[in-house]
């Protein structure tokens, strides 16, 4: 039987901020999150993902906002009172306990009568597929394994919220595939909120209802996958959504669109907001910039690597211009290639 973890309709954040001395770590963020709603809060290093999911488990203290769980003001209460669980990078499980042990830690700390301890922890333990590895310790299971026991430790308390900060970024790539799968079916059954923190976009985009894309402290972009992937807000978001191409160019109207030189060659893109003439920022995504014999952009391979179904490449045009792009066959450095791109994917911003 699944866990049913306690009701609630929306965790929302308002215009919260956290300063460390003269540093803004967040700016003025605001966010909505729905019962039974995946979010992952994307972006680089430092650009303050995980001083908000820190926030929001009561780890830090607001220097402005306020964050409410439905009617109720939850900023001014202790982690231990906002009843969140949390599931951290580094597993951070018990050496000397076993695993059924680690995951009845917490029901332990709240005085559950033992009978329901005892339930709840074959509940959680089923749920993450681990009921075999009951009376192990964690040093005789693999990385995944350990992860999966502290994402049961953090459900058993059934939370209205599970927070996790970058849980795979130790483990193996293969190891990655797999947990990614695992977190979004437990997620899917237990019917509570998640929110994630990531600096990976393929992590983001296979597990999110909604990404959060954050840099500076601030938010820059919120959507689907499908948003961000297609149509990102700003050039900062496309180059950190995959738009390793981004180029600066300017821009005219014209039917269909807006003309922008690139390489010393026109080429039609899509102007992310109304059409405007003047200087602009070109993005494109290697995937979509692929060898063409009418292709517009004239260089030459510098380099290309075999990906398994195509080559990953890059290559330079004569004023220099250095393109990332993609062919379905064999090419090699030294090559001459004429490049070109859909007008829909070739996203075109003011500068």
């Amino acid at each position: 039987m699944p866990l049913a973890s306690r009701d609630f309709r929306a965790l929302r954040l308002d215009n919260i901020s956290r300063a460390f001395g003269t540093v803004n770590a967040l700016r003025d963020v605001t966010l909505t999150v729905e019962r039974g709603e995946f979010v992952a809060l994307l972006g680089p290093s430092g650009c303050g993902k995980s001083t908000a999911l820190n926030c929001v488990a009561g780890l830090l203290t607001l220097t402005g906002g306020s964050i409410w769980l439905d009617e109720r003001r939850i900023d001014t209460l202790g982690p231990e009172d906002r009843g969140f669980a949390m599931v951290f990078q580094n597993y951070a499980l018990f050496p000397h306990m076993t695993v059924r042990r680690n995951v009845g830690f917490g029901l332990v700390s709240q005085r559950r009568p033992r009978a329901e301890i005892d339930r709840r922890v074959d509940e959680a333990l089923s749920l993450v597929r681990l009921a075999e590895q009951a009376d192990k310790p964690p040093g005789q299971l693999s990385g995944g394994q350990q992860q999966r026991v502290a994402i049961a430790r953090a459900i058993v308390v059934e939370p209205p919220l599970v927070l996790m900060d970058e849980p795979l970024s130790n483990l193996d790539a293969k190891l990655r595939l797999e947990m990614r799968a695992e977190i979004r079916r437990i997620h899917n059954m237990l019917g509570s909120a998640t929110i994630y923190v990531t600096h990976d976009q393929d992590e983001a985009l296979s597990l999110a209802d909604r990404i959060v894309v954050m840099r500076d402290g601030t938010v820059r972009q919120i959507g689907t996958p499908e948003d961000l992937y297609a149509r990102p807000a700003h050039p900062d978001v496309a180059e950190f959504m995959g738009y390793r191409n981004l180029i600066r160019a300017t821009a005219r109207p014209v039917c269909g669109g807006v003309a922008v030189t690139i390489a010393g060659a026109e080429m039609i893109g899509t102007p992310v907001g109304d059409a405007f003439a003047g200087p602009a920022m070109v993005a494109i995504r290697p995937e979509d910039l692929s060898p063409d014999p009418d292709g517009k952009i004239v260089a030459i391979v510098d380099s290309a690597e075999y990906r398994g179904r195509d080559f990953a490449g890059i290559a330079r045009a004569a004023d220099g211009t250095e393109l990332h792009f993609r062919a379905d066959m064999r090419i090699g450095p030294g090559e001459p290639v004429r490049l070109g791109a859909p007008a829909a994917r070739v996203l075109v911003y003011p500068a």
